[in-house]
């Protein structure tokens, strides 16, 4: 069960947060999982760190599913002329 203090996958993203582009976001959370491997500091950074880290994790997930809704697939039907689909989002 998580702790109660971690951030629900239905809150909003914070504001800065959603500022972020993919790759800032993503070097964030990198750095972010980089502190709390190494286990320095205190219990309430590295928790606000967790916090963080998820609306940043979240964040990514969005912008990748975002970019991939973008993306049309390219068909050849039977007759050999071409076409486009929307992606599958998996």
């Amino acid at each position: 069960m998580p702790p109660s203090s971690a951030v629900p996958s239905s809150s909003p993203i914070p504001p800065d947060i959603a500022a972020l582009t993919f790759e800032d976001a993503l070097a964030e959370l990198e750095r972010i999982v980089r502190q709390l491997e190494e286990g320095r500091g205190k219990l309430d950074d590295a928790i606000a760190s967790y916090e963080r880290g998820t609306a940043l994790k979240r964040h990514c997930e969005l912008k990748l599913r975002e970019a991939q809704a973008k993306i049309d697939r390219i068909t050849v039907s039977a007759d050999g002329s071409l076409g486009t689909e929307p992606a599958r989002i998996d």
